[in-house]
């Protein structure tokens, strides 16, 4: 599949994904998870400002360890382990509230960060959110959120 000249067929390399301007959607991530590895999406988002921070993924025993510490813990699906967020970071979230979709197969959490740091990158060395880039949708390229809503 192609959009205006970008190939969304190419074989995903998540290497070279995150400083790069092009894009490249990861449509089969879930193709490559283990059968019946029983996770569901998790949008992670802050409780202070409303920004959505990431998205991840949970188990049942990642969601029973988020329940009993009241921290974010996820299913990592690149690993196949559970990620405590901020395990080695430090820059771990304090689970406020967590929100359950209508046909109860996704989950809000809404989240205090416990430190400055929110994702592993830093766009122009400013701490921020996994989604500080946005598509331009007429170029069909990435290009540094503005944040303009």
């Amino acid at each position: 599949m192609s959009i205006t000249g970008i190939n969304l067929d190419m074989p995903f390399d998540s290497q070279s994904i995150e400083g790069a301007s092009e894009l490249k959607l990861d449509f089969s991530k879930l193709d490559r998870l283990p059968e019946n590895c029983g996770v569901i999406p998790v949008a992670v988002q802050n409780a202070a400002t409303n920004e959505v921070i990431l998205i991840a993924y949970t188990n049942e025993t990642a969601f029973r360890e988020t329940i009993r510490l009241k921290k974010a813990v996820f299913w990592s699906t690149s690993r196949n382990k559970l990620w405590f967020k901020g395990k080695e970071s430090g820059n771990t979230f304090t689970i406020k509230s967590i929100y359950v979709n209508c046909d109860q197969n996704s989950l809000v959490y809404r989240v205090i960060p416990d430190k400055g740091g929110i994702c592993h990158t830093s766009a122009g060395g400013v701490p921020n959110n996994c989604f500080y880039r946005k598509l331009d949708m007429d170029a069909m390229e990435l290009t540094m959120a503005d944040n303009d809503s």
